[in-house]
C-alpha cells in the first residue's frame, strides 16, 4: 500500500500534464475557434502562428487588411508593436556574445561623455533625446542594459507623457518594474552613440536587418520600406474605426517594426529554439530577472500587492516576461496600439508557441482563450497584462 500511494500521485500528476499539454488541435479546429473569436469581438482581421517542437506547424491570415476589404493574408505587413522589444532584445544578446556589451555594466561605460549632455541636439532634437533632463538626478549611472530590458529604468513608459514633456527618474534604478518604452529607446541610443573603440557606435536598424535576413524574414525592418505599401494592414480601433498604418521613418527598439505573419513566426521559432545565441545569453533572455509585484501592466507606477497576493512566478525577462505555469516555464510578449493587438505565447520545455497578429485592437479580448485552445493551459499573465478585462468581449 505505500508503494501504491507513492506511484500513483506521480501518475495522476503525469496524466494531468498530459491534458494540459494537449496536441496541437488539427488546422480545421483551430480555423472554427479563430473564427469564433473573431465574431466575439468583431475583430476585422487576425494572422495566427503556431509553433510545435521549435517548427513552424501552422501559418493562416483571416479577414480584411483594409476598409475596402481586401484580404488579410500571411505576406501582409502587419504592425508588430511592441514584439519589438522581444527582437531587440535578441539583437542585443548578440552584442553581449561578441563582447561589446555587458548586461550588469552601467551605461556610463559604454559612453563618450556623461549621458545628459548628449541632448537635445538644437539642430537635430530626435537625433540625441531628452537626456539633459537628467542632469541633476546621478541615479542614471546606475542604470544598466539589463535594466533597460527589464524596464526598472524608472522612467515613465515616454518622456512625452510625462505633465511637462521631460525625462525622469521615478524610482532607483533596478528597483522594480515600471513598463518603459524610453529605457529601450536609451539602450538603442547607447548601441548607435556608444563607444567606438568596444564596438558600439553601430546602426540598430543594420543589425536587426542582418537578423532578419538570416532567418529569411525578408517582409520585416524595424524601419517602413515603400514597397510594403502593396500589401498592407491598415487598422481598426475599439470603436470599430479605420486607422491607417502608420509609416515609421525612424528606428525606435520599443516599436517600430513592421512584419507578416509568416515571418514573425520565424523568429518565435528560432528564439524558442535557442538559436542564433550562445546557450549563456539565450537562457538570460528568459532567465527571472526581475520580480513583477504589481497587479497589472497598467496604469504604470502602480505600487506593488501585498506580499501574500503577488504572483511568486511572475517575472520581467529580457525583452519578455516569464512565467511557470502547469506546462513549466515559459514566456510571453504583448504588443498594442490604438489599432493593433498582437501576442506570442512559449513553453519552453515543449518548444511550443503561438502567435497571434491582430490589425484590430478588439481582437485582443479573445487572446487568452484563443492561446488556451490552442496550446492548452500554459499560465500566461493576461489577468495581469489586461486585467480585468482579460478574455472578455468589447
Amino acid at each position: 500500500m505505500v508503494r501504491l500511494f507513492t506511484i500513483l500521485p506521480a501518475i495522476l500528476i503525469a496524466n494531468a500534464v498530459c491534458v494540459l499539454a494537449q496536441t496541437i488541435p488539427a488546422p480545421a479546429a483551430i480555423d472554427g475557434e479563430v473564427h469564433a473569436e473573431m465574431s466575439r469581438t468583431h475583430a476585422n482581421g487576425m494572422a495566427v502562428a503556431v509553433i510545435d517542437h521549435g517548427r513552424v506547424k501552422y501559418v493562416k491570415a483571416y479577414g480584411i487588411r483594409n476598409a475596402k476589404g481586401d484580404p488579410l493574408t500571411t505576406s501582409t505587413v502587419m504592425y508588430g508593436a511592441s514584439l519589438t522589444k522581444t527582437v531587440f532584445a535578441y539583437t542585443v544578446m548578440q552584442l553581449v556574445d561578441q563582447g561589446k556589451l555587458k548586461l550588469d555594466t552601467p551605461i556610463k561605460d559604454d559612453l563618450d561623455k556623461p549621458l545628459p549632455e548628449y541632448g537635445p541636439n538644437p539642430k537635430n532634437p530626435d537625433k540625441y533625446g531628452p537626456y539633459s533632463s537628467l542632469a541633476n538626478d546621478p541615479r542614471w549611472e546606475k542604470i544598466t542594459p539589463r535594466m533597460c530590458l527589464t524596464h526598472s529604468t524608472g522612467f515613465h513608459n515616454f518622456y512625452f507623457m510625462e505633465p511637462d514633456q521631460k525625462l525622469h527618474i521615478h524610482f532607483d534604478p533596478g528597483s522594480r518594474f515600471s513598463y518603459s518604452g524610453d529605457g529601450y529607446v536609451l539602450l538603442q541610443f547607447v548601441i548607435e552613440q556608444g563607444k567606438k573603440s568596444q564596438g558600439l557606435g553601430v546602426n540598430v536598424n543594420d543589425l536587426t536587418n542582418s537578423i532578419f535576413k538570416k532567418l529569411d524574414m525578408t517582409q520585416t525592418t524595424f524601419m517602413w520600406r515603400d514597397d510594403f505599401a502593396t500589401n498592407l494592414a491598415d487598422g481598426w480601433n475599439d470603436h470599430g474605426q479605420v486607422q491607417e498604418h502608420d509609416r515609421r521613418s525612424k528606428v525606435r527598439a520599443s516599436g517600430s517594426m513592421d512584419t507578416t505573419i509568416s515571418d514573425f513566426s520565424k523568429f518565435a521559432a528560432t528564439l524558442v529554439r535557442g538559436e542564433g545565441l550562445s546557450k549563456a545569453s539565450r537562457a538570460e533572455i528568459t532567465k527571472p530577472s526581475l520580480h513583477i509585484t504589481t497587479a497589472h501592466q497598467f496604469p504604470l507606477l502602480l505600487p506593488d500587492l501585498p506580499p501574500g497576493q503577488q504572483r511568486k512566478d511572475l517575472y520581467a525577462g529580457l525583452g519578455v516576461i516569464v512565467f511557470n505555469g502547469p506546462q513549466g516555464h515559459g514566456f510571453y510578449k504583448g504588443g498594442h496600439d490604438s489599432q493593433t493587438g498582437n501576442t506570442m505565447v512559449c513553453i519552453e520545455k515543449t518548444q511550443r508557441c503561438v502567435v497571434i497578429l491582430s490589425n484590430d485592437v478588439r481582437a485582443e479580448m479573445g487572446f487568452p482563450d484563443l492561446a488556451r485552445f490552442i496550446l492548452g493551459e500554459t499560465g500566461v499573465p493576461y489577468d495581469w497584462e489586461y486585467g480585468d478585462q482579460a478574455g472578455k468581449s468589447q
